[in-house]
């Protein structure tokens, strides 16, 4: 019992039966396939409640006792584990609510928690009020649930088209509850339920909350009594009732009564209806083909007990309590039994079919004509329903066919009443009281029911039967097909007969009443077309029964013929202009009779010509009849106003017709029926001014004015006249609108009224005629400018195009602007009373109207202030938004804006009123400045703010709401509103997404529901209802999207309403954008909603018929997911992260996931498991995938159509003019504004032929028209894929880049990639793909291949299958998916042709990436390596780098010379990104070509010559970049990408030896900006440095520039074997020419990175260049004074040089080292040390090469002649103490080292390489086991490697480990750089020390014996002549100081010697060799040399 004793939270009395009715409506309305199903089963889980219908559950005090103690021992709740305590207040309300409806206890309970839970969707009401909503709704619920079940059975009337299957069902169900009783059932709920008793019970309980409130709660018992009445109705249109049914509903008739004004209900209505329906029997002359199972089906016909009891209880005497209602129910059964009796099965009810004549004189006795016009039609629920309509049309056909005998006798009893009239009006006596008016009523029966067609049926053709004097039977459609040669039904025959017979000799007393048929007939275009004929014809001559002269009084002739009687009568009785005859108006010579005729036939005149346009002409052109003339005629005399009105209506009709309106316009201002010119003496104004102040505010009635207005509004849609009143007056419209505006809108609000509803009536169409102004208005510049018109020989000032004058006073606090504001006011105050009130239509209307006009204005109003700021005009006027923003006078307030906002919570009931106010709304929300003021407007009063708030919310919600196309026809007013509703809701997303781009606080944050007073950061979004949050917009637009995103088909919203779908995804995109609202938005979206997993898993979206919007639906979408699975990776949200990435890349099939539903061990298997189990489980399409395949790219380009009139080139000129860029950004043609510049071009041609030709003219600009839609839609068709594109790059890229890496295991990483790019490759390459979208594709292939190649490294770094790499191809992915990319990206490239340069720099970026996986990582250069011997290294397996480095170059030979061409051009020229990538490409590809076919095709082709030429004309771009603040800095980047380029070149020497003949060298000495070396002072550094920290300062710029070409002069030096000597001559000549900048980079004394690798490069080149022997090469073609000054360079280099070794080498290195610390900074300290511990080795080790070259060069000749270092080892001593003697300018010229100093180096650089070798081997070791190092290691490892200190923290461990190994093999590598130049350096400086120590020790004489240095000199200057480059000075022993060298200093030089070079040294250096040199260099080299110095300094001279 506990079980069944649990609370159902959604109320089994509401949600259960919602439920039921949102499935009727999907299977039965929706027609959707997949709720057929679920409709059987849920008919069956309600049948009870069917069969029960309406009945509550009981009470009982078991229940009451469950509730009672909830709140002490808790209740269960349905899908809740445990109880849950509730409070007493709740428990004391169910009650309450128990005793209210008489329903159980737990039941009172569920509808109170379920009301709770709605709460938030009902803003200011209780929960019990809510409840009380909930009940209703939930009964409402199972009425219509019923009434759709009851209209889906197939049957007699009517079909819904739906599946058999549903059909079956729907049928079976409901013939079970009809055999329980269900008629009965109804009828006693319809009589039981009534809204004044319920409300009672509610007035008792309190259930009644504020008006709203009532008017729902009313409308929903209304509702659910007309839908059980519309069961009945249903039922037996489709299928007839049993007999006591039928009884049972003729027992409830007999009691029902009548409204207050006489009408019947629409309840009863629908009862009457259904009986009607019973006793049908007209539907089987139809014969359509079921008729047989119709007729068995028939009781009628079948039971024949079923006629007796019907016609027994029909002809039973007792009246009924509507005798007109029971003698239409007589008339109906008269004639189903006549019908009857004419069929075959009839002849068994003869009994009963004798009496149809007895009971329909019965019925015309009772008056059921005047019942059935008066009650039935007079409801207001008859025109709403098409086959009540349709059933009356039936019984009144029936009895004019059917008994035309009785037709007959009403007609004689007319005549014979007409005729007793007349006789007492001759006798003057009173006419008799008791005479019948059956055929009068009739008639008017019949006007009043075919006058009104709201559903366009056009019943009234079957009364026109086509005679062969009509010749259009080819148009007629209705019941009779006009088919020319076949008869008419006779039926139609015998109706037209009724109609023409009628109008014969017509009894005056039948006139008005015959006349006001013919009106109704007339109704509708071929119907008055008709009528138009019968007149015509009834008036011709030959017509036998002519009454009198004038023909029939029934036609044209005999009307216009007494409309001219009486303006000539009235004419001649006309007095002076004296304006008495406005004050009395007599009837002059017409009785209030003929008045009556005279309006009846004008009334018919105007429906005949309204709808028929011939008609219109042909009684205009008429020449005798003239009926505009006579009409204008008589409005000026003297006639009452309510036949004036009638002719202004008329003359409205004709005005339809735009030739007609310019002759009119012209008439009307001659009339000066509003007098516009005044005649020099009038005192007083005339015409229908006067006639409105005086005989019109006097009588309280308006018909004339409200006529005027009507005829100038339709004159004014039908034509415009610019010169109307010319040379009476000033042209123009002004004084009609000055007498709208001022004589009859500005007074409206303060004139009487006699009938209330009038007052809107006037207002209405008085605004009609502004709108119509105001909307055709397009400001012109000439509106701005006094235009002056001659005016009687004066000039006067021209009047203004009313348009302006309508914009002019709404933009200024006018009158009238003031007056529409406080309409507005009223309207809204009114509306929020929810009760009928008179007029409420008409003001209405006006509303919408003035609304409509401020939106007009708001839109128009930009171009109409920049003219009017053009034409410096002196006319003030204020934007409409400022004015908006001014003081109510009603309420003292600023409440206009949130005024227009209140009609949005009127959105239901009136939806077109909250459209135009949600597009105010949106214009104004465009000005950031008044956002901020509407928010405090909005939020200042807290009831007003929530139902501005609710208002906006509903307007959301709104379930009515339909998309239809654009061509959406308006035709049906359901689907018009539908529209109306979905525009609206489409007008608020564009306001929150306007609102959105603007700052804080704005509408958006209020209406979405973020803090506005606060930051809107600390927001926190709730569910509706939680901790007191209202439903926001917020709410709305998430619950339109969650709505179907559960199921399998996706979010409905999507197909339904794809344009709103696609502005919600955009407003949620925004706010997750903004940083603002981001995070609070994200965190609810993701707690709350899971929204995004659950949308996503729908990609990709497809809208038949919607592609555009589908598109933009992902894309905002994906922009979206991107920025969450950023968001969820930086706040290391795991699992969050993780589920979406399953999602988006799985490419095994799983269910959606269900929120937690995954466990970890199944990710650990999936993650292993991972992609290549191919075998055990079927692959799908990874969604990431089939979203790109979503995306066509191929595009239909529409061609211009054949053109004959137009020329082709002007079209285009045309459609460009009128192009304009839409809020997306899109440039699209307005087809509006070239529509009317093609329609200006047509109307301005002239001449009979061009009138000839206008339809084929205007049909080819239809053509034209069609073909820029269709362009514009191409637009916005690529711009849509574009878009999508562009998100779906970045959604990849945010995986790919932002996820954590270890998400996506590597190898599946790179066959995603894989996919990808080859996805991604043959859709951009297939043929028709468009152009547009490949520059973002090439993006994409850039970042894709970027990762690829990153994640092919990492894999290779981690080294997880260093092994097995050659066999598997190249890491996880293989090396044919790596060529079929390769192929493909070259593909790309050369498909791009000539255009697209920038689009190439990301494939050449992308080729660069792809190149770079098969580039060798850095290895660890360990030394052990060095152990194999040269053949093991050649005869070694080629790895997998080279392997796949051949295959790729093969692949790129492959295309052969078009694609060098493609990238060679680029290289050379067109834009600089697309240039420098060009130019690595080139470098790369140049690298690996060992074949040279690049290089050769460079050269051959000249670009190899181009590129080098180039660098001489970008000298100029070169200096201007050093200048303090340089521009951009693009081309010192393509100088370094060139110069990289030409260095790869140089590197190999076919390379070299091109670029010395392209002239390479001599293009670096003509550069003058090597000469333009920034000075160095360290303060002006820093105040030129960018704060930025991007742009290097001056000094850095120069070593950019310089340091590349120094490089390059290396590398020539290098490679260049052939040419060398030539090479070396080209390089000293760079030097000497930039000699001065070479010098002074010598003489710096500055110790940064930057100045050591300056030095290093420089000495490297000077010791391969500037050597003696150089010169010597230059000797053939420089004269000697060349020559001299060469060598003077060459000495100058060489002293500089030597004086860098003490600076580097001797006690200066310490120091130079610590400033080396000291300078660098903090951040990249260790890479700079390292930078520079290698420069200072490397100048030292250069220097020394130098002394090693000086020394072998000069020892070709002499044997010892050169010395470069005095035999002193002094120097090195005093390392401790200061230096006085070096100064800043470096050591003194006559200064010479001396040999300490090498021995010095050699010390210092044995010790640093053991220093080195020891860091070598420790990091070697760190780098084996890089995974058991400490984790502060680790960390201190990656910080040189990561920017941000913080960085480190973020990264994962395996991250961590690949740094940390990469920066090992850096320290490693650069260990082992600097040993190699350590081990050069000792080895340079043993062969220094030996050449010195040989000459000293054994060649050189000492100064003591003068003869042997004569001898010695003497041989010297003996060599000179020969020798060209004699001796450098600083090797001639007498400039030198040598010439000092006395033995003593020999002598010391050799103890000295000995003891530096002691034990301790030779074993170091010994060690030096066995551990290095042996695997290294030239192996016992030092050992060698050791030996010899030793052996010097032991026996020197021996």
């Amino acid at each position: 019992m506990a079980a069944q004793m649990a609370v159902n939270s959604a109320a089994s009395l509401w949600g259960p039966f919602k439920e039921l009715w949102d499935t009727v409506i999907n299977a039965i309305w929706g027609r959707q396939p997949e709720a057929v199903h679920l409709l059987d089963l849920i008919l069956k889980k309600h049948k009870p409640d069917f069969i029960s219908l309406f009945k509550n559950p009981p009470k009982s005090s078991e229940q009451k006792e469950k509730v009672r103690k909830a709140s002490t021992d808790g209740i269960s709740v349905q899908g809740h584990q445990g109880t849950r305590l509730l409070p007493e207040q709740l428990l004391s309300e169910a009650f309450i609510l128990s005793d209210l409806f008489n329903i159980g206890e737990l039941a009172a309970l569920e509808l109170l928690l379920a009301g709770e839970h709605q709460q938030p969707h009902f803003p200011g009401l209780t929960r019990g009020l809510v409840a009380v909503l909930l009940y209703w709704d939930g009964k409402r619920c199972i009425a219509n649930s019923l009434r759709s079940l009851i209209q889906s059975r197939r049957g007699k009337t009517f079909t819904l088209e739906l599946s058999t299957e549903l059909v079956s069902i729907t049928t079976r169900f409901t013939d079970d509850l009809m055999n329980q009783g269900l008629t009965r059932k109804i009828l006693t709920l319809v009589s039981e339920i009534s809204v004044t008793a319920e409300f009672e019970k509610l007035q008792k309980a309190r259930g009644l909350g504020n008006e709203k409130h009532r008017k729902q709660i009313s409308d929903l018992i209304k509702e659910s009594r007309q839908s059980l009445a519309e069961c009945l109705f249903s039922w037996t249109c489709q299928s007839p009732l049993s007999k006591d049914d039928t009884l049972s509903l003729i027992g409830y008739l007999e009691n029902v009564t009548a409204e207050a004004d006489g009408s019947l209900d629409g309840v009863n209505l629908a009862l009457v209806m259904a009986l009607l329906y019973c006793l049908d029997v007209s539907f089987l002359e139809q014969g359509t083909e079921d008729r047989e199972d119709l007729i068995q089906a028939l009781p009628l016909l079948t039971e024949k007990p079923y006629v007796a009891a019907i016609h027994n209880r029909l002809l039973d005497p007792r009246p009924w309590k509507l005798q007109g209602l029971q003698a239409v129910v007589r008339l109906t059964w008269a004639l189903a039994l006549r019908g009857l009796s004419q069929l075959p099965q009839g002849s068994a009810l003869v009994e009963f079919t004798e009496g149809d004549e007895a009971l329909a004189d019965a019925a015309i006795s009772q008056n059921a004509f005047l019942f059935l016009a008066e009650a039935m039609l007079g409801s207001e629920g008859f025109g709403q329903e098409e086959f009540y309509t349709r059933r009356i049309h039936s019984l009144l056909t029936d009895f004019l066919a059917l008994m035309p005998m009785k037709v007959k006798q009403l007609r004689n009893r007319a005549e014979e009443d007409a005729r007793l009239v007349h006789m007492s009006m001759q006798m003057g006596s009173e006419p008799p009281a008791a005479l019948r008016r059956d055929l009068e009523q009739l008639m008017t029966l019949i006007g009043a029911f075919y006058g009104k067609d709201p559903f366009n049926l056009e019943l009234a053709l079957e009364y026109w039967c086509p005679s062969e004097s009509v010749h259009h039977s080819s148009t007629i459609t209705g019941s009779y097909l006009g088919v020319t040669h076949q008869r008419p039904p006779h039926k139609q025959v015998v109706l037209s007969k009724f109609v023409r017979q009628m109008g014969d000799l017509l009894p005056s007393t039948l006139y008005i009443p015959y006349l006001s048929m013919l009106k109704g007939l007339a109704n509708g275009p071929q119907c008055a077309h008709y009528c138009f004929s019968l007149l015509k014809v009834n008036g011709a001559p030959h017509v036998e029964n002519i009454q009198a002269s004038g023909g029939s009084p029934v036609s044209w002739e005999h009307f216009f013929h007494s409309l001219m009687l009486y303006h000539e009568s009235l004419r001649r009785d006309m007095p002076s202009v004296d304006i008495s005859q406005y004050r009395h108006p007599s009837l002059r010579g017409i009785t209030q009779r003929e008045q009556d005729g005279l309006v009846s036939f004008l009334q018919l005149t105007t429906t005949i010509i309204k709808w028929s346009e011939n008609a219109r002409l042909a009684l205009c052109e008429h020449p005798q009849w003239t009926p505009v003339v006579v009409m204008l005629g008589l409005l000026q005399c003297s006639i009452p106003p309510v036949l004036k009105s009638e002719l202004l209506e008329s003359l409205s009709a004709f005005g339809k017709s735009p030739e007609i309106a310019s002759s009119l316009w012209q008439s009307l201002e001659y009339t000066q029926i509003l007098q516009t010119v005044r005649a020099p003496g009038q005192r007083q104004a005339a015409g229908i001014e006067v006639e409105l102040n005086e005989i019109e505010s006097r009588c309280e009635e308006y018909p004339l004015t409200r006529s005027f207005c009507h005829l100038i509004s339709t004159l004014v849609e039908s034509s415009f006249p610019t010169n109307l009143g010319a040379g009476l007056r000033p042209p123009g419209f002004e004084p009609y609108l000055q007498f709208l505006r001022d004589s009859v809108f500005l007074p409206f609000p303060t004139r009487a009224y006699r009938r209330a509803e009038e007052k809107w009536e006037v207002a209405e169409a008085v605004l009609d005629v502004f709108h119509k102004l105001l909307k055709d208005y397009e400001p012109q510049p000439s509106d701005f400018v006094e235009e002056m018109v001659e005016l009687q020989g004066e000039l006067v000032v021209a009047n203004k195009s009313p348009g302006y004058s309508v914009m002019f006073h709404l933009l200024n606090d006018s009158p009238m602007f003031s007056l529409c504001l406080s309409l507005l006011e009223e309207g809204v105050k009114q509306l929020d009373t929810y009760a009928p009130f008179p007029g409420k239509k008409h003001l209405e209307r006006a509303v919408q109207l003035c609304l409509s006009l401020l939106d007009l204005t708001l839109q128009k109003e930009t171009l109409f202030m920049d003219l009017l700021r053009e034409s410096q005009s002196s006319v003030i006027v204020t934007p409409l938004e400022q004015l908006l923003q001014g003081v109510s006078a009603q309420s003292k307030k600023a409440d206009h804006v949130v005024n227009i906002a209140r009609y949005l919570y009127h959105g239901t009931s009136n939806p077109e009123i909250a459209f135009e106010s949600a597009n105010i709304l949106r214009c104004i929300a465009r000005y950031p400045n008044i956002q901020a003021r509407l928010v405090g407007d909005f939020t200042h009063d807290q009831l007003v703010s929530e139902k501005l708030m609710a208002g906006f919310v509903e307007c959301l919600d709104n379930e009515d709401a339909e998309e239809l196309g654009q061509e959406g026809d308006d035709s049906d007013p359901e689907k018009r509103l539908a529209r109306i509703r979905h525009e609206t809701r489409v007008h608020i997303l564009n306001l929150l997404i306007t609102s959105l781009e603007l700052k804080h606080p704005n509408l958006a944050l209020y209406l979405l529901g973020y803090e506005v007073k606060k930051p809107v950061s600390t927001t926190n979004l709730q569910d509706p209802g939680v901790l007191g949050c209202p439903r926001s917009c917020l709410h709305a637009i998430l619950s339109l999207l969650e709505k179907g995103a559960h199921s399998r088909s996706g979010p409905v919203l999507m197909r339904e309403a794809p344009q709103l779908a696609e502005l919600c995804y955009q407003v949620l995109y925004q706010l997750c954008a903004c940083s603002d609202t981001s995070g609070p938005t994200m965190r609810y979206l993701r707690t709350s909603q899971d929204f995004l997993f659950s949308q996503l898993q729908h990609l990709p979206f497809s809208v038949q018929g919607h592609e555009i919007s589908a598109l933009n639906q992902m894309s905002w979408l994906m922009k979206t997911a991107a920025i969450e699975l950023r968001l969820t990776s930086l706040n290391r949200q795991r699992s969050h992260t993780q589920r979406l990435l399953h999602l988006l890349l799985d490419d095994q099939p799983h269910g959606a996931y269900t929120g937690e539903g995954e466990t970890g061990a199944e990710d650990e298997t999936r993650s292993v498991s991972g992609f290549l189990h191919f075998d055990t489980v079927s692959k799908v399409r990874r969604k990431i995938l089939s979203v790109l395949d979503s995306i066509d790219f191929s595009q239909e380009v529409p061609d211009l159509p054949q053109l004959d009139f137009f020329d082709r080139a002007q079209i285009e000129q045309v459609i460009s003019n009128c192009e304009h860029t839409t809020e997306h950004g899109q440039t699209v043609c307005n087809i509006k504004l070239f529509h009317r510049v093609l329609v200006a071009e047509v109307n301005a041609l002239q001449g009979m032929a061009a009138i000839g030709q206008r339809p084929l003219l205007l049909e080819e600009v239809n053509s034209i028209l069609q073909h820029v839609v269709e362009r514009n839609r191409m637009r916005q068709s690529l711009s849509a894929k574009r878009h999508t594109l562009q998100s779906w790059r970045n959604l990849v890229e945010t995986v790919l880049t932002a996820c954590p890496q270890d998400l996506i295991p590597t190898e599946d990483r790179q066959l995603i990639i894989r996919d990808l790019l080859l996805d991604l490759h043959d859709k951009v390459l297939s043929e028709d793909a468009a152009a547009d979208l490949m520059p973002v594709v090439a993006g994409a292939v850039f970042t894709l291949t970027a990762h690829l190649s990153q994640s092919v490294r990492t894999e290779q770094q981690q080294g997880v299958r260093t092994e097995g790499i050659t066999t598997s191809g190249f890491a996880s992915i293989t090396n044919s998916a790596l060529h079929l990319i390769l192929r493909k990206l070259l593909d790309f490239i050369l498909c791009t042709g000539g255009g697209f340069q920038r689009l190439r720099a990301h494939l050449y970026g992308a080729l660069l990436y792809y190149l770079q996986v098969a580039q060798k990582p850095d290895e660890p250069e360990t030394l052990e390596t060095a152990d194999k011997s040269m053949w093991e290294r050649l005869t070694a397996p080629e790895d997998a780098f080279t392997k796949l480095q051949r295959e790729n170059l093969a692949i790129i030979e492959s295309y052969g010379t078009a694609l060098m061409e493609v990238v060679c051009r680029d290289a050379c020229d067109g834009h600089e990104i697309g240039r420098m990538l060009a130019l690595a490409v080139l470098d790369r590809i140049v690298s690996i070509d060992k074949q040279c076919h690049w290089l050769l095709y460079m050269s051959n082709s000249g670009y190899l010559r181009v590129l080098v030429e180039s660098l001489r004309q970008e000298d100029l771009a070169l200096q201007s970049l050093l200048s303090p603040q340089p521009p951009l800095l693009k081309a010192l980047y393509i100088y370094e990408s060139k110069m990289a380029l030409l260095t790869r070149v140089a590197k190999n020497p076919q390379g070299a030896a091109e670029l010395l003949r392209c002239g390479l060298i001599v293009q670096l000495v003509e550069c003058e900006v090597y000469d333009m070396r920034p000075e160095t002072d360290s303060h002006g550094v820093f105040g030129q440095r960018d704060p930025s920290g991007f742009i290097p300062n001056p000094l850095d710029r120069y070593r950019q520039i310089l340091l590349p070409a120094l490089r390059l002069c290396q590398v020539i030096l290098t490679s260049s074997t052939a040419q060398h000597q030539q090479a070396a001559a080209q390089v000293l000549q760079f030097l000497i020419v930039h000699s001065d900048t070479i010098h002074s980079i010598l003489r710096c004394q500055e110790v940064t990175a930057g100045s050591l690798q300056e030095l290093s490069l420089l000495t490297g080149i000077i010791s391969k260049a500037a050597l003696p022997g150089v010169v010597v090469d230059l000797g053939q073609d420089v004269n000697s004074g060349s020559l001299m000054e060469y060598n003077g360079h060459i000495s100058r280099f060489q002293r500089q040089c030597l004086s860098l070794l003490s600076r580097f080498a001797g006690s200066e290195r310490m120091r130079q080292m610590k400033l080396a610390e000291q300078t660098a900074t903090q951040g990249d300290s260790a890479d700079q040390r390292e930078v520079m511990e290698v420069s200072i080795q490397q100048i030292c080790a250069n220097v020394m090469e130098y002394c090693q070259s000086l020394l072998l060069q000069s020892s070709l000749e002499s044997q010892f002649s050169v010395c470069l270092f005095s035999p002193t080892m002094a120097e090195p001593a005093s390392q401790d103490g200061p230096r006085a003697d070096v100064q800043m300018t470096g050591v003194p010229h006559s200064r010479v080292s001396g040999m300490g100093l090498v021995v010095y180096l050699l010390k210092q650089t044995a010790t640093d390489f053991f220093r080195f070798y020891e860091s070598h081997r420790q990091s070697v070791s760190k780098m084996q086991g890089v995974e058991h190092l400490p984790p502060d290691e680790v960390k201190e490892l990656c910080q040189s490697l990561v920017s941000l200190s913080s960085g480190v923290d973020k990264i994962s461990s395996s991250q961590r480990y690949i740094l940390a190994k990469r920066r090992l093999v850096k320290i490693i590598n650069n260990r082992a750089k600097l040993l190699s130049l350590c081990s050069y350096i000792i080895e340079t400086c043993l062969f220094v020390l030996w050449r010195h120590l040989e000459y000293y020790m054994l060649h050189c004489t000492p100064a003591d014996t003068q003869d042997s240095l004569l001898s010695g000199r003497s041989s010297f200057r003996s060599r000179r002549p020969e020798d060209s480059f004699g001796v450098f000075p600083a090797t001639d022993v007498r400039s030198s100081g040598l010439s000092r060298v006395s033995q003593q200093d020999l002598d010391q030089l050799q103890n000295d010697m000995a003891c530096s070079f002691g034990e301790s040294l030779q074993k170091k250096l010994l060690d030096v060799e066995g551990l290095y040199c042996q695997v290294r260099s030239r192996y016992t080299f030092i050992q060698a040399l050791v030996r010899r110095i030793r052996g010097l300094l032991r026996n020197p001279k021996s």
